[in-house]
């Protein structure tokens, strides 16, 4: 069994070596793409406008701010409103774990008690102001103790230019009650101390009221900002393994053409026994081919003046998905190679094929800027299960246990490959 597997093996390693151009579009052409691709969407990752993004919003205040945070949010084409999780309202713990589990972009909690600290704060400026003789000198000396701190959790996946944005839209939706609720005090003090005056002072406005704290919902230390490089390095990394479709698919129909699969099938061997041959080479191609794509993000694209990628903390979790990836795209490819009759065939059916799925999948464009209809296509991908752990990999600081489900699906994907392979190669056979 051993001697007929290493044989399969030899086999399969001398065909790949004598085709030099085969091997030149394995690992040279990625490379190729991920330095072409990375500089052209360089600028557009800064500038891309978003809409739709998801935003979760917990709503501590139930009182003035938190309704009007809540409906601007609710109305705003920038963002698609959730205050519930699973059913459930919004917590600021839930809020957080789901932002840093990535099913939302951001998340926005407004505190406890927030209205009543601005008409407190408000209410402290006013008496000050109209007790005090140097009016100026007072106000600079105020203490906010009752200021409000608004804070928004952010998924490292979203732009700096969305979430500038989103800060700006909640910063003119909290100072409409802002003004609101200090014109109302202002009016209210002033009317108990001088009768029929109707204008205020126009040192209010000196006085900083709403504090704003950013927190990156990961456990990556510091702020990983995605940009071009956090995208097509891992992007075009998949996507060169699943293009490894064209050298096994064609080389599966030349031994189907030329006799070789006949003679091979008149072994007393099964047709998995025969295939490993190629599925241990392949799965090879690709482990190389991701050594060489994770170098251009390490060392070569930052000596253009680049980001340097990124790739977090767990070293094991990049292991398993890539071995899954790696199997996942060499079941494909044999499966096409399985359907395919000829070589122009199975050339055209698997590279238009992997075009369509890294389309869907999100390695041409990310999925979370695509409408929420291509969202829901997208996790029929492979390529996008394999995409989102290496995002959950390289910038939210996930481990293991986080990218374990796209993991077994992509087993389940060769599995499911192999066995489409295994009962058309029977069927053929046997016809």
């Amino acid at each position: 069994m051993l001697i007929k597997l290493l044989a399969a093996v030899k086999k399969e390693m001398l065909v790949l070596f004598r085709d030099r151009a085969g091997l030149a579009i394995l690992f040279i052409m990625p490379m190729i793409l991920i330095f072409v691709m990375t500089l052209i969407q360089d600028s557009a990752f800064k500038n891309i406008n978003e809409k739709g993004i998801p935003i979760i919003f917990v709503d501590n205040d139930r009182d003035s701010l938190g309704v009007l945070v809540a409906n601007g949010l609710h109305n705003s084409e920038l963002c698609s409103f959730h205050d519930s999780i699973n059913g459930k309202p919004a917590t600021l713990e839930t809020a957080k774990q789901a932002v840093a589990s990535g099913k939302f972009l951001v998340g926005i909690i407004v505190p406890k008690d927030a209205t009543n600290a601005i008409r407190r704060n408000v209410a402290s400026l006013v008496d000050q102001i109209l007790n005090s003789d140097a009016v100026s000198e007072n106000v600079n000396n105020i203490k906010s103790t009752d200021s409000v701190e608004v804070t928004i959790f952010i998924d490292p996946v979203t732009k700096k230019s969305f979430l500038t944005a989103v800060t700006s839209s909640l910063r003119e939706f909290i100072s409409v009650i802002k003004t609101k609720i200090m014109f109302k005090t202002f009016s209210d003090q002033i009317s108990e101390f001088i009768p029929n005056k109707k204008s205020t002072p126009s040192a209010f406005n000196q006085t900083q009221i709403i504090k704003y704290k950013e927190v990156y919902a990961s456990k990556v230390i510091g702020e990983v900002i995605p940009n071009a490089v956090q995208h097509n390095v891992p992007a075009w990394t998949i996507f060169a393994m699943f293009f490894i479709v064209l050298p096994l698919a064609g080389s599966m129909v030349k031994e189907k053409n030329e006799g070789s699969t006949f003679r091979l099938h008149t072994m007393p061997s099964s047709f998995l026994l025969l295939i490993n041959g190629k599925i241990i080479v392949y799965v090879i191609v690709c482990l190389i081919q991701f050594v060489l794509m994770l170098s251009v993000g390490l060392v070569f694209l930052p000596m253009l003046g680049l980001p340097t990628l990124v790739i977090g903390q767990s070293y094991l979790g990049i292991i398993i998905i890539t071995i899954t990836t790696a199997f996942a795209a060499t079941g494909f490819g044999v499966m096409m190679g399985a359907i395919s009759t000829t070589e122009q065939q199975g050339a055209i059916l698997g590279s238009l094929t992997v075009l369509l799925l890294s389309a869907i999948g999100g390695v041409w464009v990310p999925t979370y800027v695509m409408p929420e209809i291509m969202r829901n296509i997208s996790a029929f991908s492979p390529l996008n299960w394999s995409l989102n752990s290496f995002y959950e990999l390289f910038l939210r600081g996930g481990g293991v246990r986080s990218i374990t489900p796209d993991a077994i699906k992509l087993i389940l994907f060769f599995l499911l490959t192999m066995s489409i392979a295994s009962i058309v190669s029977r069927l053929k056979k046997n016809s």
